[in-house]
């Protein structure tokens, strides 16, 4: 049921009219900022500044390395194009000899320390330090009138007792008479014959000591007993000498012909045997310690009978004929046993081997004077020449020198024969040391 009463309005509920503020014409000011603001406003040019900086030190860094590294690739470049000057040999095939090499000690077949027989005063000396002499030679003399006395007082004993003999025989003849005639006993004829036994006896000891006044006299002149070389004096003219004196007069060494003693392993000895059982006169040659110089060539002469276990090695013996007197006793050489020949095989410098931790190589020079690392697989090396056994075939040349530079494919200018690698000659691949290789046939080049 509608009621006419009028409705009461709620005031709160009708929105009031609200009077805007009017526009000034003053701009309004911004807020002022505070005390801790301040400074930050003022620093963040200077960080912004130095963050430029460092990114453009960088990016000059970046820029700097990557013209280096240009730099270096171009250089590189430019290297492998620049011919790089080697010494180089063109493989042969020849013979190789198989050595063996021990280090040895010369030794005197012969070494006689000369010494006087007799006591007595020297009075001469008739040789002279280091001199050559032979067997019979004067060396020294002692004073001989002692022994000269002794022989005439032997000489004279003799002569005594033959006289007595000669009259005992006499007295002998006369008492058989007698006793024929039974004109004395029985025993006095045995009597006077064992006086002449007796005297006879005494003949032969005066004989002795005739003798051995002869051979005292000779004594007194001391000759060498063999031929070889005379060391330095031990005893000079005027010191009384004896037979018991331990240094004697001199030593005599004989060097012609002379042994070398060396050592090779017992691994060996079986191949050394081999050739000496067939018949095979092995020649041996001395060097010098250094192995550089040959001082004398000779052969094997003997061979230990037994091996030693402290080294494991065989002691073997070679004597040399030593013309030239360059071998001396206890004198340490090289001594090199030929035991085998390889025929036939290719062969290049040992200069040219080159090893690395997966395989053995060369360098070969090709025609278009590049270089190319070839494996190879070595058979023997002896000395300066190295046998190959497959990888290189005769004629190609090999670097020998200025391989320390060298990378495959790289030019090379190969140096003319006798100059170094540093003289850069003929750049033709090899064509210099070609003319040679092989047979020794010239072979004609392009000019």
């Amino acid at each position: 049921m509608k009621s006419d009463a009028p409705v009461a309005r709620d005031e709160a509920l009708v929105p009031r009219e609200e009077t805007l503020p009017q526009p000034s014409d003053e701009a309004p000011k911004p807020p002022r900022a505070s005390a801790e603001e301040e400074p930050r406003r003022r620093r963040w040019p200077w960080v912004a500044g130095i963050g430029v900086a460092v990114l453009l030190a960088v990016l000059l860094l970046m820029r700097a390395s990557h013209k280096k590294q240009s730099e270096a690739q171009a250089a590189k470049a430019k290297a492998a194009q620049r011919a790089v000057p080697v010494a180089g040999t063109a493989a042969r095939t020849g013979d190789l000899p198989v050595y063996l090499t021990g280090l040895g000690t010369v030794t005197a077949l012969n070494t006689v320390t000369v010494r006087s027989r007799v006591d007595g005063q020297l009075i001469r000396v008739a040789f002279s330090e280091g001199q050559l002499v032979h067997a019979g030679d004067l060396l020294a003399e002692i004073d001989p009138r002692p022994f000269q006395v002794q022989l005439m007082q032997a000489e004279g004993q003799r002569a005594k007792d033959e006289a007595t003999l000669k009259n005992a025989r006499v007295d002998l003849a006369r008492y058989e008479v007698l006793v024929r005639e039974d004109s004395i006993s029985r025993q006095q004829l045995d009597t006077q014959a064992a006086t002449v036994n007796q005297l006879e006896a005494s003949i032969k000891s005066d004989q002795a000591q005739v003798e051995s006044a002869k051979l005292n006299l000779t004594y007194s002149r001391v000759t060498a007993p063999i031929s070889g070389t005379v060391g330095l004096r031990l005893v000079d003219v005027g010191n009384i000498v004896h037979a018991a004196d331990p240094n004697g007069l001199l030593v005599i060494t004989q060097i012609q012909p002379i042994t070398v003693i060396f050592t090779i392993p017992a691994d060996q000895l079986p191949q050394v045997l081999r050739q000496k059982q067939s018949g095979e006169q092995l020649p041996v040659d001395a060097f010098d310690r250094d192995l550089k110089n040959k001082l004398a060539s000779g052969t094997l002469l003997a061979l230990d009978n037994q091996i030693d276990q402290t080294t494991g090695t065989v002691k073997i013996k070679a004597i040399f004929p030593n013309e030239n007197l360059a071998l001396y006793a206890n004198q340490f050489v090289n001594a090199r046993l030929l035991v085998d020949t390889l025929h036939g095989v290719v062969l290049v410098p040992t200069a040219a081997i080159q090893r690395s931790p997966q395989s053995t190589f060369v360098f070969v020079i090709k025609p278009d004077s590049t270089v190319d690392m070839r494996n190879v697989e070595v058979q023997m090396t002896q000395g300066d020449e190295t046998a190959i056994r497959k990888g290189i075939t005769p004629g190609e040349t090999v670097v020998t020198d200025g391989v320390d530079k060298l990378q495959p494919g790289s030019k090379v200018a190969l140096a003319r024969p006798g100059a170094g690698a540093g003289q850069p000659g003929n750049t033709a691949g090899g064509q210099e040391q070609g003319k040679t290789s092989g047979g020794g046939k010239p072979r004609k080049g392009k000019k």
